[in-house]
C-alpha cells in the first residue's frame, strides 16, 4: 500500500433538505480491500453512489490518481474503471452469463455489426481467469445468489476495474459461497484492484478488510487499519457510544399455548412431518442453515403454500389457512425476509406503506372518500412508536436505510393488530445498532402481550431472544430445546449441521 488511487475530499450530499452527507472523506490506496462500516442511515451507500455517479456531490472534491475528476453519471464512473456491484444485483435473469457480462458494452466486428462468437470467447476467457465454472449459455434466473455475484465480479473485470465496490455481497449467501467470493476478492487485489467493502458483518470485516472507514450520522467516525482496532472499539465509533446491552431479553412471564402446529407436511414435501408450538408473549426461534425448510414451514403456516398433512390448531380450535387473508383475519402477520419485494412497496411513499393494512379505517369515511387526517394520524402514531427516521411522511421508502424500512414493516402490522408476528429473518442486511432496536422492539412487543416465531441464521440473536428453540434441517424439525438457560451454541450448531 501508500500508493493512493482515489481521494474523495468533503463530500456533501442532501436529500429533501436532510443532510446524508456532511463533509466526508474516503482515501482509498491501489490494492487494498478497504472495509466502510456504518449503521443504516450513516451514508455508506450514498456516498458509494456518489462514487459511482448515480448521484452528484452538492459540495467536496475527488481525485483519482492524482487528478481531480467530476461524474455526473454511471458511465463517467466507469470510464475511470470504478465499479459497484450493489446489494440489489442488477442481472437481466432471462438472458445468458454471456449476455449480462457485455450487456452495454458490446464487442463488434470489423463491420461494426455484434460479433457474438468473440463475447463468448471473452467471456469464457474471463470467467476461467477467476475460476468461474458456470456455463456462458445459462440463463442468469438459474444462478445462485453466490454465482451472480460472481457474475457481476466478472463484468467488472471484463470492464478493466480498477475499484470495485461490493455492497453486502453475503448478505444471502452459504458460508461456503462466502468462502468463495473471498477467493475471488484476494485474487483482484492480487491483480492490484482496489476492494471498497461494505458489510454489517465484523467476522468478514476482520477477516478480508486491510482497513476499516466508519461513517456516523454522514460524516467520518475514522479510519483505522484492521489489526489495531478491536470488536467493541468498532462499535463505539459506529453508534457514539459502547454497548452496554445489546439483547433486550428479559424475564417474560410466558401465558398457555396459543398455536399449535403438528404433523404439518408441505405438498411440495419440502416441509414433512413438522410440529412446534407457540405460547402466550412467548419468542419462539426457528434455526437451521440455509435450505432447512424454516421459511417454508412459515410459509405454510401463513396459507401462501398447500399442505397435504397435519393440524394447525389455533386458540383452541383447528384453522387452515389457504390464503394469506384468512391468516391476516385470525390475528397472523409475517414480516418476510426479503421486505423490498414482499413486504413493502418501495415506490410509495411511508404513510402509504404503514397505512395500508388498515385501509378499512380511513378509506370510504362517511362516504366522503379518504379521511386523510386520520391515515396521517396512524402513520404518526407508528413513526413515532418505534421510532422510524424520516424526512416526512411523504417520503419515499425507497430511500429508506434497511433498518428504517424494516421498521416499517413491523409497524404495518402493528396498526393492524395482530397477536401473532412471524418475522422471517427480521435483522438481515441491518447495521449492529438497527440490530439493537429490533431487540428491543421485539421484548416490546411482549410485553403487550404478542407473541412471536422468530426465523434467524445467525445464532446468537437466536440464542438470545428465544424462549424455546425448534431445530430444523432437511425440511424436519429435529430437536426442541426447551430451557433457554440451557442453550449451548455448539449443540445448536451440531443438530443443524447433521452431527446429532
Amino acid at each position: 500500500m501508500g500508493n493512493t488511487i482515489l481521494k474523495m475530499n468533503n463530500i456533501t450530499k442532501s436529500f429533501y433538505g436532510v443532510k446524508a452527507l456532511k463533509g466526508v472523506s474516503l482515501e482509498l490506496e491501489k490494492g487494498e480491500v478497504h472495509a466502510l462500516l456504518g449503521e443504516n442511515g450513516a451514508g455508506k451507500s450514498t456516498l458509494m453512489k456518489c462514487l459511482a455517479g448515480i448521484y452528484s456531490v452538492d459540495g467536496g472534491t475527488m481525485e483519482f490518481e492524482g487528478k481531480e475528476i467530476h461524474l455526473s453519471n454511471p458511465m463517467d464512473s466507469m470510464q475511470y474503471g470504478i465499479s459497484v456491484i450493489h446489494q440489489e444485483l442488477a442481472l437481466a435473469e432471462q438472458l445468458t452469463v454471456a449476455d449480462n457480462m457485455y450487456m452495454g458494452q458490446e464487442l463488434s466486428n470489423r463491420l461494426g455489426f455484434i460479433d457474438n462468437r468473440k463475447m463468448n470467447k471473452s467471456c469464457e476467457e474471463i470467467l476461467k481467469s477467476l475460476d468461474v465454472d458456470f456455463n456462458i449459455y445459462t440463463r442468469v434466473f438459474s444462478l445462485s445468489t453466490a454465482q451472480k455475484q460472481m457474475l457481476e465480479i466478472a463484468k467488472a473485470v471484463s470492464r478493466n476495474v480498477k475499484i470495485l465496490v461490493m455492497d453486502e455481497p453475503t448478505a444471502a449467501v452459504s458460508s461456503k459461497e462466502v468462502d468463495r467470493i473471498f477467493q475471488l476478492v484476494r485474487d483482484l487485489k492480487g491483480r492490484g484492484v482496489t476492494i471498497v467493502y461494505i458489510s454489517h458483518r465484523m467476522d468478514e470485516i476482520f477477516e478480508i478488510a486491510d482497513r476499516i472507514t466508519v461513517l456516523r450520522d454522514g460524516a467520518n467516525a475514522g479510519t483505522a487499519e484492521t489489526g489495531s482496532i478491536g470488536r467493541e472499539d468498532l462499535v463505539r465509533m459506529m453508534v457514539g457510544y459502547s454497548l452496554d446491552q445489546y439483547y433486550a431479553k428479559s424475564k417474560r412471564n410466558i401465558g398457555d399455548t396459543i398455536l399449535t402446529v403438528q404433523n404439518l407436511t408441505r405438498k411440495d414435501g419440502r416441509v414433512r412431518g413438522a410440529g412446534f408450538s407457540l405460547r402466550k408473549v412467548e419468542i419462539v426461534g426457528l434455526a437451521g442453515l440455509v435450505g432447512s425448510g424454516r421459511t417454508e414451514l412459515i410459509e405454510t403456516l401463513f396459507g401462501l403454500a398447500p399442505y397435504t398433512e397435519g393440524q394447525i390448531v389455533l386458540y383452541g380450535q383447528e384453522v387452515k389457512f389457504q390464503t394469506p387473508e384468512q391468516a391476516l383475519k385470525h390475528g397472523i402477520c409475517l414480516v418476510p425476509e426479503d421486505r423490498k419485494t414482499e413486504g413493502l412497496i418501495l415506490q410509495n411513499h411511508v404513510r402509504f406503506n404503514l397505512s395500508i393494512g388498515v385501509l378499512d379505517q380511513f378509506i370510504g369515511w362517511k362516504w366522503l372518500g379518504v379521511n386523510q387526517q386520520l391515515e396521517m394520524e396512524i402513520a404518526d402514531t407508528y413513526i413515532d412508536k418505534l421510532s422510524i427516521k424520516i424526512a416526512s411522511q411523504i417520503q419515499q421508502v425507497i430511500h429508506l436505510s434497511g433498518g428504517n424500512q424494516q421498521k416499517i414493516v413491523v409497524g404495518k402490522w402493528l396498526a393492524a393488530s395482530k397477536d401473532i408476528l412471524i418475522l422471517d429473518e427480521p435483522t438481515r442486511g441491518i447495521d449492529v445498532w438497527a440490530k439493537a432496536e429490533i431487540y428491543a422492539l421485539m421484548e416490546e412487543l411482549t410485553e403487550q402481550g404478542k407473541s412471536i416465531i422468530m426465523v434467524s441464521s445467525e445464532l446468537p440473536e437466536v440464542i438470545n431472544m428465544s424462549d424455546r428453540i425448534y431445530i430444523m434441517r432437511d425440511g424436519e424439525i429435529r430437536k426442541t430445546f426447551e430451557d433457554s438457560s440451557q442453550f449451548d451454541q455448539e449443540e445448536i450448531l451440531s443438530y443443524m449441521i447433521g452431527l446429532k
